[in-house]
């Protein structure tokens, strides 16, 4: 008997056609496209923000905002074996962190505590943003695991 693929493979390509994998596949695209446009709409932001800057902390800016697009990007990356549950989460995070981003560096959503200086929302919204990821995330990978073990018989 020969086995021209692994069961993965064949699982893969038998779900292929359902119409959950091309929601699924959608939702990839329009969320790395997203992703896209939210690290370039929030670098646009922070440069108009950091006109009077000096350049050696706008390069340390433009690392900074950029690291949570780079963590979801990277994430995509390596979801292609997570599960449906799994992915499906990341790319609605990546969704929510690139508008949450654009709305906040736009000031289209105020959440700069009174008397806080102008680069407050520069500072915190990177670090809040990665650690909402690592959460909900995290969460749905947990949750993933636990159905996949109940589903198993475990």
């Amino acid at each position: 008997m020969s086995n021209n693929g692994s069961s993965d493979e064949r699982t893969y390509k038998a779900i292929q056609g359902k119409p959950e994998s091309r929601f699924l596949g959608l939702l990839r695209a329009v969320a790395l496209i997203a992703l896209v446009v939210g690290a370039i709409g929030s670098l646009v932001f922070m440069f108009r923000a950091g006109q009077h800057t000096p350049r050696f902390l706008l390069v340390l800016f433009t690392i900074w905002v950029l690291s949570p697009f780079v963590a979801l990007l990277w994430a995509n990356t390596l979801s292609k074996r997570w599960s449906v549950l799994t992915r499906w989460t990341l790319y609605c995070v990546m969704l929510v962190v690139t508008l949450g981003s654009l709305a906040i560096y736009g000031e289209w959503v105020d959440v700069r505590p009174p008397g806080s200086a102008n680069a407050f929302l520069w500072v915190i919204v990177p670090p809040a943003s990665l650690v909402f990821i690592t959460i909900i995330v995290g969460i749905a990978a947990l949750l993933s695991g636990r159905l996949s073990r109940r589903g198993d018989g475990r």
